[in-house]
């Protein structure tokens, strides 16, 4: 393990100046040095993986330098067309340094989301044709690998990719002084959505905390978890398994608690859902401006206006909420769906926040036994 700011200088000397990805736990304290020091104008926290080497491509067609591009192995599979079809050798050839957190690395115990991503990332990689080291956690290894590395960008102009393992970094603190204006945290907001909702209603929520904290919140209440579905992976895609159960399940109201980074990753999906119109659809986004699951570092969702740009895609019903009330107020007066709610939130969670007892599949099978109106009141 080597601090943060050790990795930042050798890859300052290396020529990097350029930063631009989405957070991952694994390279947080790495991401939160880079925040903390690096100016406005040289780091770029991206919507999605895609677009961070595209914006890494561009930076680097004006520039001639080498760009840096950070992600979880996740973040793979958004970023594969650039990778092979923008920045590839046989194509336009640019040489991007991607620093790639391995969850799920074999024989280290993870989430089981990250399992199979993380058996694969390897093979992902040479599938794509894309060198890559596993960094060492010894400073004195690490500088002998990054000077291999980058005569290897230097020669081949194409990508390369560093494995970052878990505790490769110390702990760094992130300085974000960005507040939102909210009495809530995203628990209470989850909560009072929870309030509105009847036995027959199905819930579908976004991954990261907000699935954890709906879990917890029904294990708090002594209540079954076979009307939620969890999504624990595939971050921004929570809205179109929703908009999939509604249109299949006209007669019951289906609630999608979103995240504001996840709606941000895949921000067509909200045209989509508009476009589809579909009478029993309650789009709720938490909006606490930062990616909350892997550091808290921020979004750009704070300075969007989502209420329009919801209304102009298509949404029946738009509308913010900063309390309690405002969250009734909305969901008591609707009547014109497919409906938009964006929950104002503070950044945080419980210390004591557990996670779900059952295995994914699980909840998939017990959720789909719901869908098939086994549990369904009438």
């Amino acid at each position: 393990m080597f601090a943060p700011q050790f990795f930042y200088q050798q890859l300052t000397q290396r020529g990097i100046d350029f930063y631009t990805g989405v957070p991952d736990s694994l390279l947080k304290d790495f991401c939160a040095y880079v925040c903390n020091h690096v100016n406005k104008e040289k780091h770029f926290i991206a919507v999605n993986e895609g677009c961070a080497v595209a914006l890494a491509c561009g930076y680097h067609f004006a520039t001639g330098k080498i760009p840096l591009v950070y992600m979880q192995n996740s973040g793979l599979g958004n970023a594969t067309n650039p990778l092979l079809s923008l920045a590839d050798k046989q194509v336009y050839s640019v040489p991007l340094l991607l620093l790639v957190g391995w969850r799920g690395e074999p024989n280290v115990k993870d989430e089981p989301q990250h399992i199979t991503q993380g058996e694969v990332s390897e093979a992902m990689l040479k599938a794509m044709r894309i060198p890559y080291i596993i960094l060492s956690k010894e400073e004195c290894i690490v500088m002998q690998q990054l000077d291999t590395v980058f005569k290897t960008l230097n020669q081949e102009n194409a990508p390369f990719a560093i494995l970052i393992q878990k505790d490769t970094f110390s702990t760094e603190p992130f300085n974000n002084e960005q507040t939102i204006d909210s009495s809530l945290l995203r628990e209470d907001g989850i909560k009072e959505v929870l309030n509105f909702t009847t036995k027959n209603d199905i819930i579908v929520s976004t991954t990261g905390m907000t699935s954890r904290e709906l879990y917890d919140i029904r294990e708090q209440l002594g209540q079954g978890h076979h009307q939620d579905f969890l999504t624990v992976g595939s971050m921004g895609h929570a809205s179109q398994i929703a908009l999939g159960i509604a249109l299949n399940k006209p007669m019951h109201k289906v609630y999608c608690l979103d995240g504001d980074g996840a709606m941000l990753m895949h921000l067509g999906g909200l045209a989509t859902v508009a476009n589809c119109n579909p009478n029993n659809y309650i789009h709720v986004i938490l909006n606490n401006g930062a990616h909350d699951s892997v550091g808290g570092q921020p979004t750009v969702a704070h300075t969007i206006d989502i209420q329009s740009l919801a209304q102009s895609l298509g949404y029946q019903t738009v509308g913010k909420a900063k309390s309690r009330k405002e969250i009734q107020n909305f969901l008591s007066n609707l009547e014109k769906y497919p409906a938009l709610l964006e929950v104002c939130v503070k950044k945080g969670v419980r210390k004591d926040l557990g996670r779900p007892k059952t295995l994914p599949v699980e909840n998939k099978e017990e959720f789909m036994r719901f869908l098939e109106m086994k549990y369904w009141i009438t």
